[in-house]
């Protein structure tokens, strides 16, 4: 049995978690980019799993900005500047997203070269590394310190990872 003092205590676990998730929908993703590049084929496919990634990737930082970072800011606001560049982070990434939808867009209208989707997908997965690495190392511990109420008993969106967990 998990107490509510351990609960409590995850949530910075909880978001490493969701980060190692969303690297793996990158990484099958790509995967899927991939196959198309090799024989064409899947473009369907391809087009609902990017469409699925990109939606969960923006949850999971729109949750951040109207959740996690206000509640940071608000007991550690040390870290005000940190939670600034990560909602910088979080513009070029949704920036990177919005690129990358209009190129498979433009897939399915045979319009452009189907490597700029990779090249795309490369950058956006670099961004995205650098930017989980650096959340992690700056408030995993200050999430793991906080007491939200109401996070325990319904996980907030930035800790949600498909749409069972909602």
């Amino acid at each position: 049995m998990v107490t509510s003092h351990e609960r409590l205590a995850a949530f910075g676990n909880q978001l490493i978690e969701v980060h190692l998730w969303l690297r793996e929908e990158l990484a099958a993703l790509r995967e899927d980019v991939d196959a198309y590049l090799a024989d064409g084929t899947q473009l369907r496919e391809l087009r609902t799993h990017c469409l699925t990634f990109c939606s969960a990737l923006n949850r999971h930082h729109t949750g951040e900005e109207s959740a996690a970072f206000p509640e940071v800011a608000d007991r550690f606001p040390q870290l005000r500047p940190v939670l600034a560049e990560l909602r910088r982070d979080h513009q070029l990434v949704d920036a990177s997203l919005q690129r990358l939808d209009a190129l498979v867009g433009q897939l399915e209208r045979k319009k452009d070269d189907p490597t700029e989707v990779r090249r795309e997908l490369d950058s956006l997965a670099a961004l995205m590394e650098t930017h989980f690495l650096y959340e992690e190392k700056r408030i995993v511990s200050a999430l793991n310190a906080l007491n939200v109420p109401g996070w325990d008993s319904s996980r907030p969106a930035f800790l949600v990872t498909d749409d069972a967990d909602h």
